[in-house]
């Protein structure tokens, strides 16, 4: 897988999607992120390690628009998104999930994944209330692609059970799919595998690699479990502290000093660490 994904990433050098420019957030007289830059490729797959606390999620919040940077700036395709609202970064094409899964517990999974459908969402009220025109066919195009969805993600068994009776693993799984009924160009994942057992997690890894490159979808990904990281990722970027420490291929990033030290601690006077 990695050899692969290796060359992928030489195949895409220079084709950036999405730049983050330097940007820092703090939080009162906390500093959540300093001055960190990223560069995605259009259809990598780009992993974000560090330890707790490291500023991952923060970041991941300035990308689509919940928080707003101090300094610095984002770029998709182009477009400097830095100020824009969160609703208004979805329906430019970047889509989100959540480390403590945001799922209406009481719905189906169907209507879960309806609601990811809102940002591309056209017809308006007049016609959405009395179902007519363009609002109809509107609902039928959404309905199709949600059904592809769940087709994908092989979900058709559970499309009518509210989400609250589902495993831990099928959850995370209906929440990956209400953000792909956004038709996001970028997704970003915020520990997407967190909380699953062993085979869930190979699951997880294998839909978001088909999400990749059988959909097209660049993916932006916090993840904890380093063998994950490892086989899937084209480029792996490290924040300890709120800086960026490390940036590379994972090859790369696992020999790093920096790297080592920010996991491992540094051994002083040949004991402890």
């Amino acid at each position: 897988m990695v050899g692969a994904s290796a060359q992928r990433a030489v195949a895409r050098e220079g084709d950036n999607q999405l730049v983050v420019e330097g940007v820092s957030k703090r939080f009162g007289g906390v500093t959540a992120v300093q001055d960190v830059s990223l560069e995605v490729p259009r259809g990598g797959i780009v992993s974000i390690i560090g330890p707790n606390g490291a500023g991952k999620t923060s970041l991941l919040n300035m990308i689509s628009g919940f928080y707003k940077p101090d300094t610095g700036r984002v770029v998709l395709e182009g477009q400097d998104i830095t100020q824009k609202k969160p609703s208004d970064v979805a329906a430019l094409g970047i889509a989100r999930t959540f480390q403590n899964i945001a799922l209406f517990s009481g719905l189906t999974v169907l209507d879960n994944l309806m609601l990811g459908r809102h940002v591309r969402m056209k017809a308006g009220v007049l016609s959405s209330v009395i179902y007519w025109g363009m609002a109809q066919k509107e609902d039928i195009a959404h309905r199709e692609a949600v059904e592809e969805i769940i087709e994908f993600l092989k979900l058709q068994d559970l499309r009518k059970q509210p989400t609250s009776a589902l495993a831990y693993g099928l959850r995370k799984r209906v929440e990956l799919g209400r953000a792909l009924a956004a038709e996001p160009k970028v997704l970003l994942l915020d520990e997407p595998m967190g909380g699953m057992n062993q085979d869930e997690k190979e699951d997880m890894a294998r839909y978001v690699l088909d999400v990749n490159q059988e959909r097209g979808v660049t993916v932006v990904l916090i993840e904890h479990d380093m063998g994950v990281v490892m086989d899937i990722s084209d480029k792996v970027v490290v924040l300890d502290r709120g800086r960026r420490i490390a940036v590379g291929t994972p090859e790369e990033v696992q020999r790093n000093p920096q790297v080592i030290e920010a996991y491992l601690g540094k051994s002083k006077g040949g004991g402890g660490a």
